[in-house]
């Protein structure tokens, strides 16, 4: 990105946000100047005015976490979406049907950005909270919103014939590899995560498209690998009709 108009400020600002994102109420102003190296002067200017703008809490320990403003401000994200609140109403009726989590995303470059998922009761809870990325070519989201881009865009995406980062020993290695499932995805109208992302764990997703045609984001189901075998087409037929109910013009 282009720096010549940077704000030095703010980009310390954001380095502090994201170190408190990543431990909520476990770091205080000594362990932020020194894991940010920011001089503690300047670490207390900067958390003493984010203070006051309700960015950050101090608790009674001395130890940070992120304020209410923050929270009002990725509501007023998330709320930009109105095709969230479609997702919440179809997507909580086809959960029980396939009696698995669902999730939407959109794509941001080569990352998957989660905007919500409707979430069935299981022991172990998915990491796609709203807000999550994930690398794109290691998600059957990613994957299903990268075959319809344009080859051009995906040549600027991937420059680099290898693919990184690695999440398992199943995830996509190669930008040929990956480019012959994008190809498969376009023939198919779903993509598929066999264990990519997260060991243990298959995924099925279909595009969301707007009412030019052009695929604008992604649902998908995840389930454990041993119930994958038993429901896998039971999950591709009602991801994909989800997908349609959803999009303003199904192709």
């Amino acid at each position: 990105m282009e720096k010549k108009y940077w704000v030095p400020a703010l980009e310390k600002a954001n380095d502090v946000l994201q170190a408190i994102a990543q431990q909520p109420s476990g770091l205080k102003l000594i362990d932020l100047s020194k894991r940010l190296a920011i001089h503690k002067s300047s670490m207390f200017s900067l958390l003493n005015t984010m203070e006051a703008l309700e960015w950050v809490v101090r608790e009674n320990d001395g130890t940070y976490s992120l304020g209410s403003r923050l929270g009002y401000i990725g509501n007023a994200f998330f709320k930009q979406f109105s095709l969230i609140d479609r997702f919440r109403k179809e997507a909580s009726i086809t959960k029980h049907i396939i009696k698995e989590t669902i999730q939407l995303a959109k794509l941001e470059g080569r990352e998957v950005l989660y905007l919500a998922k409707e979430e069935m009761p299981s022991p172990v809870r998915l990491a796609s909270e709203p807000g999550i990325k994930f690398p794109a070519h290691a998600t059957a989201l990613g994957k299903v919103m990268l075959a319809f881009q344009d080859r051009a865009e995906l040549d600027a995406l991937y420059t680099s014939g290898e693919l990184e980062p690695r999440l398992t020993p199943h995830t996509l290695q190669s930008r040929e590899e990956l480019y012959r499932q994008l190809a498969e995805v376009r023939a198919n109208g779903c993509a598929y995560d066999l264990q990519e992302a997260v060991m243990g764990f298959s995924c099925v997703a279909a595009p969301v498209r707007d009412a030019d045609g052009k695929v604008i984001a992604a649902i998908s189901c995840s389930m454990f690998q041993h119930e994958w075998e038993e429901k896998r087409e039971l999950a591709k037929e009602e991801i994909c009709a989800l997908a349609k109910r959803l999009s303003q013009n199904p192709q």
